[in-house]
């Protein structure tokens, strides 16, 4: 450990073969370090701003239940603001954060947030209705237009039409624009956000955002101008919010959550249905499993009954667990000094909450490279050891809404087709952006289930 810092000891490698790692092998950068250093490890910087790896339950629970006069978990998430805005729930802290976020959470829970189940299912055979039956399609891409279309109809309020076509369109350049090595490593690297004209990587990057910015500010300009009050789509919801002083949200406001929502909320959920896919064709027992749980429902999958089966809910909290799609926390910024497991980390120190080393913590998940959602029936985790959706006050606010989702898409699709792997090559995780997505885009085929099977949709 180095004298001058009360701090984990941590690698001394060479930067840039660390940032090689960082962008190429997520897992095995923080997997490797943990094997040689333990629960918490330093990543060291210049200038004393030190990243502190922390994954103990202990560490976590100190971390998340931390005051913002200690701890800042928006100004972590800074390399977003380009993305997201100023004005973004990940990005605030204390006062701002907690009053952005009274308002912003109610249409993702109870009744509000149920009354879209119909609505997901609908969307869901909809675009399956589209899948070549023996055709392989990439299983990732599917999910990316459900989870998509779910989230225009549901946040923005957009129906089939022109509108909805143009936007989808732009959104889905601006996330696949994501996908290259190249821009995964500029969310990370200020040099690398080079803007030198609309041909270069950055350049796209920034024009499809103005789009963005362009049809979202007409929507919000469009929607005061209309009469309809009866609404329910989150947009609507959140212009007729008030803060405690009877104040709107402003039009700056409405755009910066809105991107955090459909940033946040649609590839976060896409690539864990497609991890889902992935571990239910590799396990036939599981899938059997499933599909006999879902039989128990019989004729009729309404939405209600299909987010209360245990065995469904338990596979995909396995999802998440085993290949979280973001693998570290919100970071926190250490604002006066604080200690966390015995150690003291100074002003300025950089704390990232380990998702993924937490959720393999072989003596809490035994076997833990191994998919078994059983673990969710037999006992239940702390938010210190299963923590898919972050801790703290910077927990997502989309979680309940995720894995109801996440729930109504998997029992829609699997009561209708059975989805295997076109080619049973390895799949590994690999970085789109800040999330980790399966390999290659998962090419899958679907096969009808027999007519009995169809007809029990909710549709």
């Amino acid at each position: 450990m180095r004298a001058t810092n009360n701090l984990p000891d941590g690698p001394n490698m060479p930067v840039i073969l660390r940032l090689i790692k960082f962008i190429f092998q997520p897992l095995e950068y923080v997997e490797d370090f943990a094997k040689t250093y333990g629960d918490n490890f330093t990543i060291w910087g210049r200038n004393d701003s030190h990243k502190v790896y922390f994954s103990h339950p202990q560490a976590l629970q100190q971390i998340f239940t931390a005051d913002s006069s200690q701890l800042e978990g928006g100004k972590g998430n800074m390399i977003l603001k380009f993305l997201v805005g100023a004005n973004s729930l990940l990005l605030l802290d204390g006062n701002s954060h907690q009053r952005q976020r009274q308002l912003l959470t109610p249409p993702f829970h109870g009744e509000r947030m149920r009354a879209y189940g119909e609505t997901i299912c609908e969307i869901t055979h909809r675009v399956t209705d589209s899948w070549k039956i023996g055709k392989p399609f990439s299983i990732h891409a599917s999910m990316q237009e459900i989870t998509l279309r779910i989230i225009l109809r549901v946040v923005f309020g957009l129906d089939e039409g022109l509108r909805l076509e143009k936007i989808r369109g732009v959104l889905t350049s601006l996330l696949n624009s994501m996908d290259s090595p190249l821009i995964s490593s500029a969310l990370f690297f200020q040099f690398l956000r080079k803007d030198l004209g609309a041909w270069s990587p950055w350049g796209r990057v920034l024009r499809l955002l103005q789009q963005v910015d362009e049809m979202i500010y007409a929507l919000i300009q469009e929607r005061r101008a209309e009469s309809n009050q009866n609404r329910q789509d989150v947009l609507s919801l959140m212009m007729s919010a008030r803060y405690d002083d009877g104040q709107p949200m402003t039009d700056e406001e409405l755009r910066d959550e809105l991107m955090t929502l459909l940033f946040a909320g649609h590839e976060t959920t896409a690539s864990a249905l497609t991890w889902a896919f992935y571990w239910l064709d590799h396990l036939p027992e599981v899938r059997d499993k499933l599909l006999k749980e879902l039989d128990t429902l019989g004729d009729n999958l309404e939405p209600s009954a299909i987010t209360k089966l245990p065995y469904l809910t338990a596979v995909c909290q396995e999802t998440l667990r085993i290949y979280p799609i973001a693998i570290t926390a919100s970071p926190r910024i250490v604002r006066s000094p604080i200690e966390i497991m015995g150690y003291k980390l100074p002003v300025g120190t950089v704390i990232f909450p380990s998702i993924y080393l937490a959720h393999h913590r072989q003596e809490v998940y035994p076997q833990s490279k191994q998919f078994k959602p059983e673990r969710f029936l037999e006992r239940q985790f702390s938010p210190y050891e299963y923590l898919p959706f972050g801790g703290g006050s910077h927990r997502c606010i989309g979680m309940a809404f995720a894995l109801y989702e996440m729930k109504l898409v998997l029992a829609t699709i699997l009561s209708r087709f059975q989805v295997s792997q076109a080619n049973k090559g390895p799949v590994r995780p690999v970085r789109r952006g800040l999330t980790l997505v399966p390999s290659g885009g998962m090419r899958m085929v679907a096969t009808p289930l027999s007519k009995r099977a169809n007809t029990r949709v909710l549709v």
